[in-house]
């Protein structure tokens, strides 16, 4: 009996292994040869469009990128004529990696770690390169992303992965490049169904209880701060060390905030402390926009398609948010962080701003270049210009646009990796089953 459980128990155990994993699909090698593509469009992410271009890269870096580049002999050569040639996508805030099934599995998910104050987490060292959404992100043109913890009043710190890697050492683009701030709310949560629970119940004074736990977090930054500046310590404090990087702007600080109050106080950390602070969410940004510019801080507006904060802001106020501050010069990127679509939509989501206002560069550069500079890596991505790194999308149409997107190719690093994923496997094996293939 005791033999018989062993063995289920092994088998178990093996199938949660094998659900996790993606075993068909391997990282690319590395290519250590020239590869040439030639004959595309080229959006180079920083407004600028070449016709009939051509990118030569050596060694995963891109050497030249013009429109009189003629191939070397037996070099790769891709062709890429009457398509459109794009930057690698980014996907600036997410979870994935961290978080599988979101409300099923438990054992999928580990994002978010016990306690109220967690700088020192760290969620590189929990990312899964084996989840089957990384797969589905890469065929929409998605090669990087900021894999972010979750939880409490400080999360703790980023990290920006490559989408095509065996463990996290080798997924690693930029470590700990952010730590994360949860804003305390300023507005009521709405009572359920419209009733009080307890007839003796009364509505707490929300403000109060925010700006206590304003000054809370003031107090650990403060007490971090005058940690840092000294020279020796008789005992190492992890939390304190964590956020070492704050003070040198070697992190940005990711305030995750939508409400202007909340913003307000991220503006009043950056002039306090110094802080290098980006805005994650900023729903309400385009009310302060002005201010943001003012300040030196930068957006990532987490979801296009969503309703507006409040309800007597306009129905499409998300979609004409990012018009706003582009008009203000406010550095801003645009994001996906879609639970039931998985992230997957992000290029669309772009595509909803050009609908509102912006250009089609304009947009592009919102989900390439400018989220590069928000993450600190626009030296090595975000454009396809020479020394960068060969992070290169092919699409057969416009990659903003639902109809006609694409993905043909896909580079990360000068690596052409794998288009194929989950999905597609499922749509071949039920199109064989039915004879439709």
């Amino acid at each position: 009996m005791k033999n018989i459980f062993i063995g289920l128990l092994s088998l178990f155990l093996l199938g949660l292994t094998t659900a996790q994993a993606q075993d068909d699909v391997y990282p690319a090698k590395p290519d250590a040869g020239k590869l040439f593509i030639t004959g595309g469009t080229i959006h180079v992410g920083n407004g600028q469009v070449i016709e009939n271009g051509t990118i030569e890269v050596d060694n995963g870096k891109i050497v030249r990128v013009g429109a009189d580049i003629t191939p070397a002999v037996g070099a790769k050569v891709v062709d890429a004529k009457g398509k459109q040639v794009y930057p690698g996508l980014i996907l600036s805030v997410t979870d994935v990696g961290l978080k599988e099934i979101a409300n099923g599995v438990r054992g999928s998910n580990d994002f978010q770690e016990l306690g109220d104050f967690n700088p020192s987490i760290r969620s590189i060292v929990a990312y899964n390169t084996d989840s089957k959404i990384i797969g589905t992100l890469r065929a929409n043109g998605i090669l990087l992303a900021g894999t972010t913890p979750d939880g409490g009043t400080i999360s703790g710190s980023s990290s920006i992965v490559q989408l095509d890697a065996w463990n996290w050492e080798d997924a690693a683009y930029k470590m700990d490049n952010a730590i994360h701030l949860n804003m305390p709310s300023f507005l009521p949560r709405p009572r359920r169904f419209g009733l009080r629970f307890g007839p003796t119940q009364t509505t707490p004074d929300v403000t109060k209880e925010a700006l206590a736990k304003v000054e809370e977090i003031k107090a650990f930054f403060r007490e971090a701060k005058a940690y840092n500046a000294g020279q020796t310590h008789k005992e190492m404090n992890l939390k304190f060390e964590a956020v070492k990087g704050l003070y040198t702007k070697q992190q940005k600080l990711f305030v995750h905030a939508d409400q202007v109050k909340q913003m307000l106080v991220a503006i009043d950390f950056a002039k306090e402390f110094g802080f290098d602070v980006t805005i994650v969410g900023g729903s309400e940004s385009w009310l302060i926009a002005d201010l943001l510019k003012q300040n030196n801080i930068s957006v990532i507006l987490q979801q296009l398609h969503a309703l507006p904060t409040t309800e007597d802001d306009d129905i499409d106020q998300p979609f004409k948010t990012p018009a706003a501050l582009q008009k203000a010069g406010v550095l801003f990127a645009l994001n996906d962080n879609h639970e039931e679509s998985r992230f997957r939509n992000l290029a669309f989501n772009a595509g909803t701003a050009v609908a509102y206002g912006l250009t089609k560069e304009q947009a592009l550069q919102a989900i390439t270049l400018n989220a590069a500079k928000i993450c600190g890596i626009d030296d090595r991505t975000g454009t396809l210009e020479a020394g960068k790194d060969a992070n290169i999308v092919i699409s057969g149409g416009d990659i903003l646009d639902m109809r006609t997107s694409l993905i043909e190719h896909c580079f990360i690093q000068g690596r052409e990796v794998s288009l194929d994923n989950k999905q597609t496997q499922l749509y071949h094996r039920y199109m064989t089953k039915y004879g439709l293939e």
